[in-house]
């Protein structure tokens, strides 16, 4: 069984279906893209899964339970946890007291210290612990943010467009943190716009467009499906 498995979900605005019977499955252990351009429903999606949006019809099983009526919060106790599209820091905290206000809601709470002091030093944070996270450049705050995720210590990890702001190199040490992070035992679904980042870190991509998964497969299939390339990668 999937640790994540989303089926049959449909999230209407007025007459607007923003999702369309969506499926989509994440493995432990695994990288699960999703994909598609801009108005797709992908971070709708993420706000099903998330807690943050009930679907008009179908459900969300996480870890083996039906989760679909559950908030945020107890989601979260399941395993769960997010980051967003927009930056949610606290920008007058340091970025060791963003990661140890994440990391004193997780399970262990009194080891809570040295969560963040392990967190900052698998992200290479170290020379920014101490400042205020509004000080950050939008790449580094980026990392906090999903520093702050993994205090918490998540079976399944949702990630909206970490990579936006970072530059080659901070991508390619983030392309390593993914891989690590699943061979961890992790589930993680990204959204991202890098396909290159895409590419190479996902085993499965879910390919959205107008609300409808239009393909899924691994990576060398899904970038040579022909209604992949003309609803969202051209001749990439």
């Amino acid at each position: 069984m999937a640790l994540l498995e989303v089926s049959g979900v449909t999230v209407r605005f007025g007459g607007h279906r923003a999702l369309d019977g969506v499926a989509l499955t994440a493995d432990a252990g695994r990288v699960t893209g999703l994909i598609g351009p801009n108005g797709a429903g992908k971070s709708t999606l993420f706000d099903v899964v998330s807690g943050l949006r009930r679907p008009n019809t179908g459900r969300v099983v996480l870890r083996g339970r039906d989760v679909t009526r559950f908030g945020p919060a107890r989601r979260a106790r399941y395993g769960l946890a997010r980051t967003f599209q927009r930056l949610e820091l606290f920008g007058r905290l340091s970025v060791r007291d963003n990661l140890l206000v994440a990391a004193e809601l997780g399970a262990e709470r009194r080891h809570a210290a040295r969560t963040a002091t392990e967190i900052v030093d698998r992200l290479g944070l170290g020379e920014v612990a101490d400042q205020p996270a509004d000080a950050l450049p939008t790449g580094v705050a980026r990392l906090v943010e999903v520093g702050r995720a993994l205090a918490v210590s998540p079976a399944l990890l949702l990630l909206d467009e970490p990579a936006a702001g970072l530059d080659a190199e901070e991508t390619d040490r983030f392309a390593v943190l993914l891989r690590a992070l699943a061979a961890d035992g992790t589930a993680v679904v990204l959204v991202e716009h890098d396909m290159a980042l895409v590419m190479h870190v996902c085993d499965d991509i879910h390919v959205l467009d107008l609300g409808k998964v239009i393909a899924v497969g691994p990576p060398d299939v899904v970038r040579r499906d022909e209604a992949v390339l003309a609803a969202y990668l051209g001749d990439a």
